[in-house]
């Protein structure tokens, strides 16, 4: 670890290989708290390499509990952290929303690490409990639409980095893998991230997968569609910065998307927005991730997955498939 943090410090980068290498290395626990410590702070201060980011994701990936979801051409929907906006549970309301509409989502999470509640959080705290139990999550997935992978019972060897991560408090460039190393391989992807800088990694990245994908950034900094201004989109076929009205939905105050301060406080928000009692504002920002969610597993236009979104959420079927997933899960 010594040469690596010295080349580092000299702002040189990791091949591919070395960063699979060292990461693989850290999850064996060879490395101590203070190296490893030192080691993420490194990708604070400045850019990861596309070889960085891909080295890490291999390692990651490498050395998952895997869960076959190839059955079910399935979704996750995941942002990866970090942008600072402390909203409300928009990517995990907007799963149950998507599998509302029949579409099956792998939802990919953990507990919150720079925000306040994290999916992890929420939905524990809602009554779920996390497994890594194959006939649970093909149940959950067939019955239910949707499948939870907990992060931490599905990269067994991040055990070590865990409470390093917690100390900080801050972003570190495990929020950037988060949403690649998804155990259950989905075959979409639906990601959003905290800067322009990392939507063009992802873009390149995912483009290498096989995966139909779309990576999200709104350019006033959050990593999902947040319809308080343009964003930014990236597929295979295309990139494009659009508004909030070309989806047909208002642009919203920053305000209008706060969350909880506690676990307890976004969780009785979570359960009244997906009860549809949420505000407008709040409805129209889930059906706006919701529906690009659908949009790209059904590829069906945007307009379809909205409309698709706005059926499952006032209809009471994505309530249906919450209810069903926890009565699955516990």
């Amino acid at each position: 670890m010594k040469n690596t943090l010295n080349k580092l410090f000299k702002y040189q980068s990791l091949t591919k290989e070395e960063a699979k290498e060292i990461l693989s290395e850290i999850a064996s626990g060879k490395y101590n708290g203070s190296q490893m410590a030192a080691f993420m702070t490194v990708y604070m201060m400045r850019d990861i390499t596309v070889e960085e980011l891909s080295g890490f994701r291999d390692a990651m990936l490498e050395l998952c509990v895997q869960v076959p979801s190839q059955d079910y051409n399935a979704i996750d929907l995941c942002g990866t952290g970090g942008d600072g906006k402390d909203t409300f549970n928009i990517s995990t309301l907007s799963s149950f929303v998507t599998a509302g509409a029949g579409q099956i989502v792998a939802k990919h999470g953990n507990y919150g690490v720079s925000s306040v509640c994290g999916s992890s959080n929420v939905l524990e705290h809602l009554g779920a409990k996390f497994s890594n139990d194959q006939d649970t999550l093909k149940r959950s997935f067939e019955e239910a639409g949707i499948a939870f992978m907990h992060a931490p019972l599905f990269h067994p060897a991040m055990k070590n980095v865990a409470p390093i991560r917690r100390e900080l408090g801050v972003k570190t460039f495990f929020n950037m893998l988060g949403p690649m190393v998804n155990p259950a391989f989905p075959a979409n992807q639906l990601v959003g991230v905290f800067s322009l800088e990392l939507a063009r990694l992802y873009g390149y990245l995912y483009q290498e997968t096989g995966k139909r994908f779309m990576v999200l950034h709104a350019l006033d900094g959050y990593d999902e569609v947040s319809l308080t201004g343009p964003f930014k989109y990236i597929t295979m076929e295309e990139e494009a910065i659009i508004d909030p009205g070309e989806l047909g939905l208002k642009t919203l105050a920053a305000s209008s998307l706060a969350g909880g301060s506690t676990v307890e406080e976004s969780a009785a928000l979570f359960t009244q927005i997906l009860s549809g009692h949420g505000t407008e504002a709040q409805k129209e920002v889930i059906l706006a991730n919701a529906g690009l969610a659908i949009s790209v597993g059904k590829q069906v236009s945007f307009a379809e997955g909205i409309d698709d979104a706005r059926t499952s959420l006032e209809s009471g079927k994505a309530m249906e498939a919450f209810k069903k997933f926890i009565s699955i899960n516990q």
